[in-house]
C-alpha cells in the first residue's frame, strides 16, 4: 500500500493535523509526518515533493495557516496528488490560509479541504488510495455506512421522541 505524508508548515498546526493521524491509523493507511516551510524551508520543500513518489507515497496533506503557499509550493515539484487544509490563524480566522490554499493557478492543482479540515483531508488522501486498493475501498464503504446507521439511529429516537 502506499502512503500518505503530511507536511505542516510549523508544528503549531499540529492540534489540527492530529485529527488526519487518527483517521488513518483508523484505517491502516501508513503516513509519515514532516515539517516544512514553503518560506523558511524551501530547499528542503522542494526535495521532499521531487522524491515523494519514488519513496511510496501515493499522496500528500499540507497543513498550513496565514500565507499558506505549502500545497502550492509542494504542488510545483511532484505529480501526486496535494491536498491543502487551510489552517486557522489568530489574524483572519483561516480565510487568508482557505483562498491561499484553494487558488491555484491553472495546470498546478490542489484539492482543498475546510478550514482546519484534516479529517476531510485524509478521508480524500484514502479514497485516492483506494482507487487501487479493493481492501482499503471496502473498509471506506464500512465506514459510510456505519455512519449513516448512527444518523438513522438518531434519526429514529428523535423522531419517537418528538412524534406527536
Amino acid at each position: 500500500m502506499k502512503k500518505v505524508a503530511f507536511i505542516m508548515g510549523s508544528d503549531s498546526d499540529l492540534p489540527v493535523a492530529e485529527k488526519a493521524f487518527e483517521t488513518f491509523k483508523e484505517f491502516g493507511v501508513p503516513f509519515e509526518v514532516h515539517v516544512y516551510s514553503a518560506h523558511r524551508t524551501p530547499v528542503e520543500a522542494k526535495a521532499f515533493a521531487e522524491n515523494a513518489q519514488k519513496n511510496g507515497f501515493g499522496a500528500i496533506i499540507c497543513a498550513a495557516g496565514k500565507a499558506a503557499h505549502l500545497a502550492g509550493a509542494i504542488a510545483a515539484n511532484t505529480v501526486l496528488p496535494v491536498i491543502g487544509i487551510p489552517v486557522k490563524s489568530s489574524t483572519l480566522d483561516g480565510l487568508d490560509a482557505l483562498l491561499s490554499t484553494v487558488q491555484m493557478p491553472a495546470g498546478i492543482p490542489v484539492a482543498t479541504v475546510a478550514i482546519d479540515g484534516a479529517k476531510n483531508a485524509a478521508l480524500l488522501a484514502i479514497q485516492i488510495l483506494a482507487v487501487s486498493d479493493p481492501s482499503l475501498s471496502e473498509k471506506l464503504s464500512a465506514s459510510r455506512s456505519a455512519a449513516a446507521e448512527k444518523v438513522l439511529q438518531k434519526d429514529a429516537a428523535i423522531t419517537a421522541e418528538y412524534h406527536l
